[in-house]
């Protein structure tokens, strides 16, 4: 597979081991050359949610669907997965003794609901440069997927697929794992440096841009008062992968409220032949849970948060790549928090999944999904979801 393939793309398709991991289209232009890489993702998704709409059956934070206020428990949706639809430019050259790239990302829906069906902005997820050497490593400036929980999103099967969060038709993107196994590294400003690979070992340490929890949806809104700082070290070799990764950032939650949220993760995938087995667990402090920062504090105290994942795949002989994951992402009250029964206490997800290469470059999808919200209390909800489609990587 070509190397300057998004990295993004590049790992989703490595994770299925499927026949549709290919380079871009390549492009030579004098000293430079171009990449032109993406993929298009489309899914029909039948959902049925909990249609309990009792006071009190609401658990906040949950990740699984309820009915409406109508009652209506069902819905169907064509969206794209956890992946969105992907167009990306990445640039190489060798200059000075040093190779240097840029990537530049943009990610297209391929379905909304509005009454004209283009009133959905694109989102811009990469603009970066690299520079350095295999002698002493690589330096990376701009946007990109974060360093903590990197590895988990792109390790999870659901990358090519929906997972949770699976919703009305127009969304962006599903949640995959996000939020049923670990916390979204997201797309963060950084300016990160990669050592060379020692013998299978690399290790990379970054600052980033402190993003915000968006008030809207949490009631809070966290001003992070200092670059955050994440790391990561990993080794890989044919049959493994093994990787750590951190973060810590400084967080204003009020006006008198001020405190580290920090955590930590730890996972590996090992590879036998035809089978794969896929291990993760991350915890916290301050960090909450699905996005990093939310429902993490009560305003004066920290709250606790751990999870992680596992997962099995089995390619058979048509080639096809047989998958189930179980996914956990817990959040603890805070010492003195008192009952708040309707505080999420767990997010949980099932996942089956079949992903057959029809051709070198175009998977068929089918997935089955059931996540499950709890919460302190005795109020819980669940959502299920089968899941048809395609994804065409190029």
């Amino acid at each position: 597979m070509n190397k300057k393939i998004s990295a993004a793309v590049a790992s989703a398709a490595l994770v299925l081991g499927s026949a549709s991991a290919n380079a871009g289209i390549i492009i030579p232009a004098g000293e430079w050359t171009l990449d032109v890489n993406g993929n298009v993702n489309v899914y029909a998704t039948f959902q049925n949610y909990d249609d309990t709409l009792a006071a009190g059956s609401t658990v906040t934070y949950g990740l699984a669907g309820r009915a409406d206020a109508s009652g209506e428990d069902s819905n169907q949706s064509i969206n794209t997965g956890l992946l969105p639809a992907w167009l990306g430019f990445t640039g190489t050259t060798r200059q000075n003794d040093l190779d240097v790239s840029f990537t530049i990302s943009m990610q297209p829906n391929v379905s909304e609901n509005a009454a004209a069906g283009d009133d959905v902005t694109p989102k811009w997820r990469q603009a970066f440069l690299t520079f350095g050497d295999k002698s002493w490593g690589t330096v990376k400036m701009g946007k990109d997927l974060g360093i903590f929980a990197g590895q988990a999103i792109l390790n999870d099967m659901t990358l090519l697929g929906v997972g949770s969060g699976y919703g009305n038709s127009g969304a962006k993107t599903t949640l995959g794992g996000i939020g049923t196994g670990y916390i979204y590294p997201a797309w963060k400003g950084q300016i990160s440096y990669t050592t060379p690979n020692f013998n299978g070992f690399t290790a990379t340490v970054g600052i980033t841009n402190p993003n915000q929890v968006d008030s809207a949806a949490t009631g809070q809104t966290l001003y992070q008062d200092r670059f955050g700082l994440e790391a990561q070290l990993m080794y890989t070799n044919d049959m493994m992968k093994v990787w750590a990764s951190g973060a810590s950032y400084k967080v204003q939650d009020s006006a008198t409220y001020e405190y580290d949220a920090e955590a930590l993760d730890l996972g590996a995938t090992f590879t036998f032949g035809n089978a794969s087995l896929t291990g993760y667990y991350y915890s916290g402090e301050g960090v909450g849970t699905t996005l990093f920062g939310y429902a993490g504090t009560t305003g004066t105290q920290e709250r606790d948060s751990d999870g992680g994942y596992v997962q099995a795949t089995y390619v058979i002989p048509s080639g096809t790549k047989l998958g189930v994951a179980y996914g956990v992402s817990n959040l603890d009250r805070a010492a003195g928090e008192g009952a708040n029964p309707s505080l999420l206490e767990k997010n949980t997800r099932w996942t089956v999944g079949a992903y057959h290469p029809l051709t070198k470059h175009l998977n068929l999808v089918a997935e089955f999904n059931s996540t499950t919200s709890e919460a302190h209390g005795s109020a819980e909800n669940e959502s299920q979801a089968l899941s048809l489609g395609a994804i065409l990587f190029f």
